[in-house]
């Protein structure tokens, strides 16, 4: 008998797109999840394919005409306005896969693309895991909400799991409608933390101190409250109020946000991303006019 290890050394993937998030996934993955030359990677740039070789092993190919038969996982990690494209080239290699018996995941990364609308383009196949990743992934600390058609076995769930941790955590929705809040908080969040800490920087420049200093503060600060509230069984709340002395330092800052209405911009700018988030999905999948 085959064990969980070995089996997991033989699933083969092909990464349809060789760029950062495929690089980063590719990373945690060649000589742990499985071996790199079971690897391919699909990208019509082979300055990209050669230096993916050099590093993990994995073999390349400058389009899906090489073929996927055999491949256990199809990870589609190309841009979003590229998908109904590349789509329309992987639909005969899928078939072809299908006549020779096989029945690959797709394990989609592309933002705003919804499962409905991928199965559509790819002559209503249902063995399909939708992500949304974030940045943080491409140093294996990454967070990823996902969800999965009901066609994939639990046997593809797992894969898809497996895949995604070696980026960091996962979080499995049970409504796909739900990607777009994940986007939300998650996905787009990393930004926010950076614009954060752009006005930290500002202030502390404003303030005397110098473009190191304020950078340095203002990062580790970030890091080490982070992984505090991480760390901590306690709600973030309380947390944030065993910091705020009434009258002091603290209290002063957050009275000043308060009264900004920052809690509320911040609540109001992710329902907005949300909301964008679902707007891509409907113009995305929009069929084409005749």
């Amino acid at each position: 008998m085959t064990s969980g290890k070995q089996a997991s050394q033989q699933m083969k993937i092909v990464f349809i797109g060789g760029g950062n998030m495929a690089s980063a996934l590719i990373a945690g993955l060649a000589g742990k999840l499985t071996a790199g030359s079971n690897i391919r990677v699909i990208d019509p740039n082979p300055a990209a394919l050669e230096n993916l070789h050099a590093r993990f092993g994995v073999n390349g190919a400058a389009s899906v005409a090489a073929g996927l038969v055999g491949f256990d996982v199809i990870v589609l990690a190309v841009k979003p306005q590229s998908m109904r494209e590349v789509a329309a080239q992987l639909l005969p290699q899928l078939n072809a896969c299908l006549a020779g018996g096989g029945q690959p995941l797709i394990l989609s990364i592309a933002a705003g693309i919804r499962s409905i609308d991928l199965s559509r383009w790819l002559g209503g196949y249902q063995a399909i895991v939708r992500c949304m990743p974030n940045t943080p992934a491409l140093i294996g600390l990454g967070i990823t909400g996902m969800v999965s058609a009901a066609a994939v076995s639990a046997q593809q769930k797992q894969a898809a799991d497996a895949i995604m941790s070696a980026v960091g955590a996962t979080v499995w929705l049970d409504d796909e409608a739900l990607i777009d809040p994940v986007t939300a908080v998650s996905g787009s969040g990393p930004a926010y933390v950076f614009y954060f800490i752009e006005a930290m920087q500002q202030a502390a420049l404003e303030m005397g101190l110098s473009s190191a200093q304020g950078t340095q503060l203002a990062l580790a600060t970030f890091v080490g409250a982070s992984q505090l509230a991480a760390q901590s069984t306690e709600p973030v709340a309380l947390l944030r109020e065993r910091v705020t002395s009434k009258g002091g330092t603290t209290h002063a800052a957050l009275v000043s946000m308060e009264q900004s209405g920052v809690k509320e911009a911040i609540v109001a700018a992710l329902k907005a991303a949300a909301q964008r988030g679902k707007e891509l999905g409907e113009q995305l999948g929009a069929d084409a006019p005749s």
